[in-house]
């Protein structure tokens, strides 16, 4: 039987505040739309306090901030990119292009072609996420993609140097200074002085993450993504420690952040709660990550393995954590994941900065249809076909008549078309 010992912020709560999102956004898209690089310039100077004369890199520039960053954070950079681009490259190996003769004469087949142009945001702030450069630039040049923007804010009216180091050694071909929805609104809708993109990707904020939902049709996006979230299963064999550990480092993230504990132990449950309180008295952090646990933090209690996949399934997070005596049990089983961490030896942590898996990952239940960033989405499948004269002629018969029951007369006519045409070809040529 499964039991809540912990819950968080009933949903409508959290409904509220989203609907106050979507109309500030609404508005700034459409400020964006009608007035470009005008209202981009003063958003940012309202939001970011950033006015330089342009918001794009130049070379001088890039080499200039390339020069200041240590040796030492280069890197380590460098090591992240290297797995990551590994991963990647490995992916990519396995996406193969297909043609085949489906029955004599007939040739189907499919293409993987790259998206020809993508923006990816890189989220500033509090913790510049240096390593989402990584996950999207990165990515997408190794899926093949010909134009890659990046857009990072300044922070406290500074350029992020690590970042900006992160996005040219990524394989950014246009590197903006620019954050918030601003960023993703100038490079879906373009401006005067920003060519638009056909697809964006990248964390951030509620902001940035409804400013892509908002834009999605008129551009392709990752996916649709909410606040970073962790789940923990765990057994008697885990310790307390650990648990809090990796909760309250996700907790950190922001205020809204869910964290959540599946396990088999009641005691392991009390522990964790008592270790949670410990270790907020001393993490750098413990001011956002409390009112994260607090307000957004669960544990359940369940009976047996099979209960903590079904409760693990329903909450489809984006981090799984299995902090138990055979993890891969949860390997075989678990369906409704973001990505998963198996065992105690790895941990979330690690996917988000350096591991070579892809940190950009589903959130708020989208995992139950949809998996994280990688190369695939960056490319299109698309297919084609080819017909000798001869199996046009087959084809067109059984095309004619299925026309015909959907009430096509032009489909049915095509079809017609090269039976009449092919089908005397074929006879003559017999």
């Amino acid at each position: 039987m499964t039991r809540f010992l912990k819950k968080g912020k009933p949903k409508e709560e959290i409904k509220q505040v989203d609907e106050q999102v979507s109309e500030t956004v609404k508005s700034i898209l459409a400020d964006i739309e009608q007035r470009g690089d005008a209202a981009v310039r003063e958003l940012s100077v309202k939001f970011d306090k950033w006015e330089p004369a342009s918001f794009r890199l130049s070379r001088f520039e890039i080499d200039d901030i390339l020069e200041s960053v240590p040796q030492s954070t280069l890197d380590d950079i460098k090591f992240a990119q290297t797995q990551v681009r590994r991963f990647a490259e490995k992916q990519r190996e396995a996406l193969r292009d297909v043609e085949v003769e489906t029955i004599p004469g007939v040739v189907l087949g499919h293409r993987n072609i790259p998206v020809n142009s993508v923006g990816c945001y890189i989220p500033g702030g509090r913790y510049p996420m240096v390593a989402s450069a990584h996950m999207s630039v990165l990515t997408a040049k190794v899926a093949g993609v010909k134009r890659v923007v990046a857009c990072t804010p300044p922070i406290n009216g500074q350029i992020p140097a690590a970042t900006i180091a992160a996005m040219v050694l990524a394989g950014a071909d246009e590197i903006y200074v620019l954050g918030g929805v601003q960023a993703i609104g100038a490079m879906a809708l373009g401006t005067e002085t920003i060519a638009p993109v056909d697809m964006l990707v990248g964390p951030g904020n509620a902001f940035v993450a409804e400013a892509k939902r908002q834009l999605y049709g008129r551009v392709g996006i990752d996916l649709f993504a909410g606040p970073t979230e962790i789940l923990v299963i765990a057994d008697e064999t885990a310790d307390a420690e650990m648990v809090a550990c990796d909760l309250l480092g996700q907790s950190e993230h922001g205020p809204t952040s869910p964290a959540a504990l599946i396990t088999t132990s009641e005691q392991l449950a009390v522990d964790t709660l008592a270790e949670i309180e410990k270790q907020l008295k001393t993490l750098e952090t413990a001011d956002v990550a409390r009112q994260a646990w607090e307000n957004n933090g669960i544990i359940i209690l369940v009976d047996s393995l099979e209960e903590a996949v079904t409760e693990a399934d329903k909450l489809a997070y984006e981090h799984v954590e299995v902090l138990t005596k055979e993890p891969r049990y949860f390997l075989e089983h678990l369906t409704n994941y973001g990505a998963l961490f198996l065992g105690p030896e790895t941990n979330v942590a690690y996917g988000d900065k350096v591991i070579g898996t892809n940190h950009i990952l589903p959130t708020k239940g989208a995992a139950r249809y949809t998996g994280g960033l990688w190369v695939g989405k960056f490319l299109k499948t698309c297919t084609y076909q080819q017909c000798t004269p001869e199996a046009s002629a087959f084809v067109g018969e059984y095309a004619a008549r299925l026309c015909d029951l959907e009430n096509f007369a032009g489909h049915r006519e095509q079809a017609l078309l090269r039976v009449r045409r092919y089908g005397k070809a074929a006879a003559t040529s017999r």
